[in-house]
């Protein structure tokens, strides 16, 4: 285990604020941050097309490829079926690859793709979960424009919600979403997204400090008004 570096990993409900909250704490602390800059990356790395890498970001494998990944063994270091087409299984093997490279290259903020997990034995984790009360993510929702109407809101992000849960409880030995998977957890509705922030770096800080990682850089304010990702 690399124990000069770390990786701040947020796993965050859809429509809680996950995106922005992140890159509030990436550019505070001066680090690298990646999201969808990630499917950048592994389309890159396998030649796959970016769509493609988009269309099955984050979602379980089909019931085939899930059926032949429990008989087989699934291997995040070798691929499935390698002499096939690519399945999600050998999309999340490179996906995986591509994680540890960013995370060897230093310090790092990433959203999801069950980074905490790659990178358990790879390098010190700081594993962090953001969730938000219904009322506050159909808001934000709505406001961005996913959805046009309450209920639509409210089924989207269910439907996200669980798609994520099932990904990482199949690729992981853990269960998303719930306390005792992450290190801290954190209810953005409370503190608002740059609280929220607040209370991430704040944490981050004392933890890297306690655990003596030398490549902490000098922490910077947040800037007032972040760009509005999608979460």
């Amino acid at each position: 285990m690399n124990t000069n570096t770390y990786a701040i990993v947020i796993g965050r409900q859809f429509g809680c604020g996950g995106r922005e909250i992140g890159k509030m704490v990436a550019d505070a602390l001066g680090v690298a941050y990646y999201d969808s800059e990630l499917l950048i990356e592994t389309a890159k790395n396998s030649g796959v097309a970016r769509e493609y890498f988009e269309s099955k970001d984050e979602k379980t494998p089909s019931f085939l490829s899930g059926m032949l990944s429990l008989t087989l063994g699934f291997n995040s270091g070798t691929y499935l079926m390698s002499n096939s087409p690519l399945n999600e299984d050998s999309l999340y093997t490179i996906q995986s690859n591509v994680i540890t490279e960013i995370a060897d290259r230093g310090p790092c903020v990433i959203v999801g793709r069950t980074a905490d997990y790659v990178l358990r034995n790879h390098c010190k984790v700081i594993s962090i979960f953001i969730h938000a009360t219904m009322d506050d993510r159909v808001k934000r929702i709505i406001a961005r424009g996913d959805c046009k109407t309450e209920k639509e809101a409210i089924t989207r992000a269910e439907k996200t919600n669980k798609m994520r849960s099932s990904y990482y409880n199949f690729y992981t030995d853990k269960k998303w979403g719930e306390a005792e998977t992450y290190d801290l957890c954190v209810n953005a509705s409370v503190l608002g997204d740059k609280g929220t922030a607040d209370l991430i770096i704040d944490y981050v800080s004392k933890v890297i400090k306690k655990c003596s990682i030398p490549t902490l850089p000098p922490l910077r304010n947040l800037v007032e008004n972040p760009h509005h990702l999608l979460t």
